[in-house]
């Protein structure tokens, strides 16, 4: 069953594609099935990985995306395993096994992904599910079993998705499988600490995309479980929770930068609830008769999860347990406000507010701006690196310097100038090109964006000021490149100055 929808493939990919199928029978074999898989992954919404530690709520973060509860939260033996999740018009789930044959299984009573497949789980190779919503016609999203996992089994399945592994089948070599292999975008969960393994986990996905860095084009950080954090140990946070969530993310985003464009709130198990329609009309009754209790009960109850669901009151343990499931105590505090600001608030209402509370409006904001808008380039770079990768590993000079001399024409073309900003981006922000600190930080911004305001650091200025702006930058930039750089920053500095220049051809023409 085809994942691919009318919007792919982008032009960009497309004329990746055409590179791709013209070199075909210039190439070995064994090149020539790479670049197979290339254009089937060309052809395909753009692969984002929701990748992290274990236990820092992945899945629920990948059902509150989707807007399904389908992936398996609990620990079990789905949770050991890589699943992806692609549009489908039939819902349906397979598992996919190391000998490359596959076995439909059926959704359990509750929609999602079963606990028990039933198979021999050290045979499985990861779960491909089909579902016929929206999200999934241009993003297939791949939840992964988690690093720092006791289980080296699971982790192995996850290094071998971010394509850090060992050739499984035998085809390819493992530079040839790493190269079209894995993820071409990643949303990295942090929970309240980065540690030493959440930076090796974003080198890993290096390897995911044909060693293209993770950085601000490719990578979205999320702080999760942010209702968890003690707002009075986080300096500022004036004892509110959700400030000291965003003051802890803006910290966390000065560690992991440039390997993520950003580290955003988001409280996982809220969204979830809101965004899968597990919050439900008796919910909203539960909670208003929770709110008409008598403030020092309420106050009381709300002290501990313990205190919640054992505290007498009128409104039963089962009902209260639920809740709490559902929404856990931040959550809960949320609605009771809520419903104490407006009594009549409906349960959809009431539910939208949840939402809001949870944060993931933000993130779903990042993934359009970071991930949709430049979906088609993020593929062709990676497509790119893909073909340049597997030309290097094939031993055939001959066969590099014809791969090599066609992707140049394709960069020479004005068209594909996107393709060129982005490898400069990602070669800053690797440091594999180093600028003084503004000048650095000016690259970035011109590359992460697709608004013309935020490119040029000028938000909410009047068009006549944005085009005056890009062409003083555009003639500022070609004479660095001239008179002030050394080789290596000529290079950026002459495709930064074209951003510029077609920019202001862009605005004036607007």
């Amino acid at each position: 069953m085809s994942t691919a929808t009318e919007h792919w493939p982008g032009p960009l990919s497309a004329a990746v594609s055409r590179l791709c199928t013209g070199l075909q029978p210039q190439v070995s074999e064994r090149t020539a099935a790479g670049f197979a898989e290339v254009l089937r992954r060309l052809a395909a919404p753009l692969q984002v990985a929701v990748a992290g530690r274990i236990k820092s709520g992945k899945s629920t973060l990948v059902n509150a995306l989707i807007g399904r509860r389908v992936a398996p939260t609990d620990v079990g033996e789905c949770t050991r395993l890589v699943t992806r999740f692609q549009y489908g018009t039939v819902d349906r789930v397979e598992v996919v096994f190391r000998d490359g044959s596959k076995q439909a299984v059926p959704f359990d009573s509750d929609g999602g992904i079963p606990a028990d497949l039933g198979v021999d789980i050290s045979e499985v190779s990861h779960l491909e599910a089909y579902l016929t919503n929206a999200v999934l016609r241009d993003l297939t999203v791949i939840d992964t079993p988690g690093l720092g996992s006791l289980d080296a089994a699971s982790v192995k399945r996850t290094e071998e998705l971010l394509g850090t592994g060992e050739d499984a089948d035998g085809e390819l070599d493992p530079v040839s499988r790493n190269a079209v292999a894995g993820a071409e975008a990643v949303l990295y969960v942090v929970t309240q600490g980065v540690r030493a393994d959440d930076e090796h986990a974003l080198a890993a996905f290096t390897a995911a995309t044909a060693s293209r860095e993770a950085g601000p084009v490719n990578a979205i950080g999320v702080l999760n479980k942010a209702d968890t954090i003690e707002a009075s140990t986080v300096d500022g946070a004036d004892d509110d929770v959700w400030k000291a969530a965003t003051l802890l993310a803006e910290q966390q985003a000065g560690l992991l930068k440039p390997k993520v464009a950003d580290v955003l709130p988001v409280i996982g198990l809220l969204a979830e609830t809101a965004e899968s329609g597990r919050f439900t009309a008796a919910d909203a009754e539960a909670l208003r008769e929770l709110a008409g209790l008598d403030e020092a009960t309420r106050e009381t109850m709300l002290m501990s999860a313990d205190l919640f669901t054992s505290w007498e009151c009128e409104v039963p343990a089962g009902t209260r347990t639920r809740l709490l499931e559902r929404l856990d105590l931040y959550g809960i505090r949320c609605a009771l406000e809520a419903i104490d600001a407006e009594p009549d608030i409906t349960a959809g209402a009431l539910r939208r507010r949840l939402r809001d509370a949870s944060g993931l409006a933000s993130v779903l904001h990042r993934l359009d701006t970071v991930f949709r808008a430049r979906a088609d380039g993020i593929k062709a770079a990676a497509a790119l690196a893909s073909v340049t990768a597997l030309a290097h590993s094939s031993g055939d000079l001959g066969e590099r310097q014809r791969v090599h001399d066609a992707i140049e024409v394709l960069l020479a073309k004005p068209e594909a100038h996107q393709l060129r900003v982005l490898e400069a981006l990602t070669l800053v922000a690797a440091g594999a090109v180093t600028f003084p600190p503004d000048l650095a930080e000016e690259v970035m911004r011109v590359g992460s964006s697709t608004d013309p305001a935020e490119q040029l650091g000028l938000p909410g200025r009047h068009r006549r000021e944005l085009v005056d702006h890009a062409l003083e930058r555009a003639n500022w930039w070609r004479s660095f490149s001239s008179f002030g750089a050394t080789p290596a920053q000529s290079r950026i500095a002459h495709v930064v100055h074209r951003a510029y220049f077609l920019l202001w051809q862009q605005l004036r023409a607007g």
